[in-house]
């Protein structure tokens, strides 16, 4: 792999990213509008809050994706200095 498409694939990761947490943050005010419109005691926060670990697992498996694939080109990339 070169740096390159090492620097691609990080590139779409984190357009990916800023596009799941502009969908999370539109339905976040989506829920908000409607809860302004719902009676208390609604499951409203508790969506929000499973809404909120979603993402959280989602931007965890992200950051594991980047670490793996940073790993992975560091492990070439040393590979390649040793067979020099």
């Amino acid at each position: 792999m070169n740096t390159d498409h090492i620097e691609q694939e990080a590139r779409e990761a984190m357009a990916q990213q800023r596009q799941q947490e502009e969908h999370l943050q539109q339905s976040m005010l989506s829920r908000s509008e409607a809860e302004v419109d719902t009676p208390p005691g609604s499951h409203t926060a508790e969506e929000a809050r499973e809404l909120m670990i979603e993402q959280r697992q989602q931007e965890e498996q992200l950051q594991q994706s980047m670490l793996n694939r940073s790993a992975a080109e560091v492990g070439l990339s040393r590979d390649k200095f040793s067979q020099k």
